[in-house]
């Protein structure tokens, strides 16, 4: 008889797996916020203005952290999404308004995503299919796959999706770095304030810190408690219990947001040492970054560009999608949850069904994608804003968080987040006025 196979991992490698179990919602949120439309805002940063971009994302990542981790933890002790929560303690009008806000600038965005990745398949695939056939098709399988999919194997696919991210890694090790040159300029940027730099800065920060996270993340949480057959922790949850559930959101929540940011970094790096060494300075989508890539840094850097583009816009369309859903959903107080099966959760998927619908009707519209994503930032700044100051008020309020409100510690950043953001948006409305 064989004898059977006992041998366990070591102890780093029991670590390692122990980590990567308690990535989730956190992990999946992160790696969604590096989505086509951001991938387009990194890559014009870096083209227009070299390394001296590269400071923004060191900048953001507290305050990503912060307001992330607030979301998170109101899901997870109240068992309830971000627009339940709200729904209880603000107006029903206020509460319409932001989801309002935050579905037009998701169904835009959505619509700015499947168009950069139709156009990088064509990058990819060139011949005689027109660009629009893989739009439609993109869209129709995000679409299938969160409509019949178990919950259980879309959440793990999803965080299998996050591994195309390390393409934008991969991107600068086919080109000379000066990384001297880089951790200066990442510390001390030479940067002119003007009307140009203000507008990109304004244009980071809203295409990293957006309202869809906020939900998305939220009632994630939500969907691990009801995965699990777990409670809210409000809902008399054993405190060491409860403790290691925030641990684990802290965890997640923060791997999640530095991969965002790292990314990012890259993304800025790889355009200013190849696109704004060769003086491509302006660049309007993240295909047309993808294509100008081939001539400066040859066919294999265009190709792991363009193959980022699918892998981090089949992850970013059911975020976008399915946050405009749960927000919807809780407020008309509709069931709601990826756990559900489409007979028990109708009207939640069929909202995310007409949000990717609309994002197919937009890309295949007239506007100009450019013109479009302009308008998803302007709409993401201003709602972000009012949702964060929201979602502070609801992670300080005894009455709902109970023995776990936000810590002090989230309690400052989240609001020093809030008033950078409210900052970010009064100076995107004056730069809008300044002819």
């Amino acid at each position: 008889m064989a004898e059977k196979n006992t041998h366990q991992p070591g102890p780093t490698a029991q670590a390692a797996v122990d980590v990567i179990e308690q990535l989730g919602p956190g992990l999946i949120t992160g790696a969604a916020d590096d989505d086509p439309s951001g991938i387009a805002t990194y890559s014009q940063a870096g083209a227009q203005f070299g390394l001296n971009m590269l400071w923004t994302v060191v900048a953001c990542l507290p305050f990503m952290i912060a307001i992330q981790s607030v979301c998170a933890r109101i899901g997870c002790v109240t068992g309830k999404g971000l627009a339940a929560n709200i729904k209880t303690i603000f107006p029903r009008w206020l509460l319409t308004l932001l989801v309002i806000l935050l579905v037009v600038a998701n169904v835009i965005n959505i619509a700015a995503d499947i168009a950069a990745m139709g156009a990088a398949a064509k990058l990819v695939i060139p011949g005689p299919i027109d660009m629009h056939v893989y739009v439609v098709a993109f869209a129709a399988l995000s679409l299938a796959l969160q409509v019949f999919m178990s919950y259980d194997k879309y959440a793990g696919l999803l965080k299998w999706l996050t591994l195309t991210l390390l393409a934008y890694v991969g991107v600068v090790f086919t080109v000379k770095i000066p990384w001297d040159q880089v951790a200066l300029r990442t510390l001390m940027p030479q940067l002119a304030i003007n009307k140009d730099s203000l507008t990109m800065l304004v244009a980071i920060l809203g295409t990293t810190i957006s309202p869809y996270l906020f939900f998305w993340q939220s009632s994630e949480e939500v969907e691990e408690l009801e995965k699990s057959g777990g409670h809210a922790l409000n809902d008399g949850e054993d405190k060491v219990q409860a403790r290691k559930k925030l641990r684990r959101i802290g965890i997640d929540t923060i791997s999640g947001m530095f991969l965002s940011e790292l990314i990012a970094f890259f993304v800025i790096l790889t355009a200013a040492v190849t696109l704004n060494v060769h003086h491509v300075t302006n660049i309007n989508s993240a295909a047309d970054a993808a294509a100008a890539l081939k001539p400066v840094a040859g066919p294999f850097a265009s190709l792991i560009f363009s193959l980022g583009i699918i892998g981090t816009g089949l992850l970013a369309i059911p975020v976008l999608a399915g946050s405009a859903a749960y927000a919807v959903a809780e407020t008309r107080g509709w069931s709601s949850g990826l756990n559900h099966k489409l007979f028990e959760a109708k009207e939640f998927y069929a909202i995310i069904a007409l949000s990717i619908v609309g994002g197919i009707a937009v890309s295949f519209s007239p506007i100009d994608p450019i013109k479009a994503l302009v308008l998803s930032a302007v709409v993401n700044g201003v709602a972000a804003v009012p949702i964060m100051a929201v979602a502070m008020l609801v992670a300080t309020r005894k009455s709902l968080m109970g023995d776990y409100t936000a810590t002090w510690v989230q309690r400052i950043s989240g609001w020093v987040a809030t008033v950078a953001m409210g900052a970010a948006a009064v100076a995107m409305i004056a730069l809008m006025l300044i002819k």
